[in-house]
């Protein structure tokens, strides 16, 4: 009886510590595929409910985000629903006025492929017209399918006001004072004496890019927001090529407002050069609207014509 006892306090031998070892993975294996079976399962069964009922699940788990954004419902009910959008309802909105915000049809002045009888020779009264781009020269796409076209001339034009804020369509986009800017950009935005002396002075001088507007610097000062709207600052050659949103994102992931080299590409050229549409739109009218959202989302889709 003692010999027994103290056989049964023995540890366990090699081979039997190998195999429990063994089956305590085999049972960690089997638990960890009936959770990722479960949670298969669910998806799989989400995927196969009905639109009506997606929506009532993602309202029982929370994850319906809370209202507020301009785009709210189209995010919600069509986005996140992964709905195709038609080249049917895109081309609506191109010959729809009021469709982006108040304003003309986009076909009143884009429809055609002819730059004497369309501006730029822009053609969106058909998918291939608008897949074609500008045809004046220099020619250019205004979107790329199957991208997200937000920094695109179609979908920027819809949403980037032009700076100074509340400058009219008819004010000139070409006065010496762009022209200073974009050729300073064009020639590697450099630090130089030209900067300091001609380009800088600008963006610290009211009424420097338009009749009754203030300088650029009356909104933009400091790498902070606030006081700086998008923590940008147009006071300083180091606070512009930083650029924006550099606390919000990170110094690192900095939008940045100009490409030494390229004015087209900067978005101060940008904002200093191209009005929105439709032309006369306010600055206050939403920049995402919901239409604006889908015509993106199109395109994201890859811009299908059927």
């Amino acid at each position: 009886m003692h010999s027994t006892y103290k056989e049964t306090l023995m540890p366990f031998s090699l081979s039997t510590k190998l195999r429990l070892s063994q089956i305590a993975k085999a049972s960690c294996v089997v638990a960890a595929l009936s959770v990722g079976f479960a949670i298969s399962a669910q998806a799989q069964e989400k995927k196969y409910m009905s639109l009506a009922d997606q929506m009532i699940q993602d309202m029982k788990d929370g994850k319906i985000a809370p209202p507020g954004a301009e785009d709210h419902v189209v995010q919600e009910l069509i986005i996140k629903r992964n709905i195709p959008i038609t080249y049917k309802y895109i081309n609506t909105l191109m010959n729809t006025p009021n469709a982006f915000g108040p304003g003309v049809a986009c076909t009143v002045c884009h429809n055609s492929n002819d730059p004497s009888k369309s501006y730029r020779g822009l053609d969106l009264s058909t998918c291939k017209g608008m897949i074609e781009g500008a045809t004046e020269k220099p020619k250019h796409v205004v979107f790329t399918p199957g991208t997200n076209p937000k920094r695109d001339p179609l979908v920027r034009r819809l949403r980037n006001n032009r700076m100074p804020l509340g400058m009219s369509f008819d004010n000139p986009t070409y006065t010496a004072n762009h022209i200073l800017v974009k050729n300073w950009i064009d020639s590697g935005a450099k630090n130089d004496d030209n900067f300091q002396k001609n380009v800088l002075p600008l963006f610290k001088t009211a009424n420097a890019f338009g009749p009754e507007s203030p300088a650029c610097t009356a909104c933009h000062m400091s790498n902070q927001e606030p006081p700086s709207f998008h923590e940008l600052n147009l006071s300083t050659h180091a606070g512009i090529l930083l650029g924006a949103d550099s606390i919000a994102k990170g110094v690192d992931k900095a939008t940045k407002v100009i490409i030494p080299g390229n004015s087209s590409l900067s978005f101060v050229w940008q904002h200093l050069s191209e009005d929105r549409m439709p032309p006369g739109i306010a600055p206050s009218e939403p920049r995402d609207h919901p239409n604006t959202t889908i015509l993106a989302t199109w395109i994201k889709q890859g811009a299908k014509c059927d």
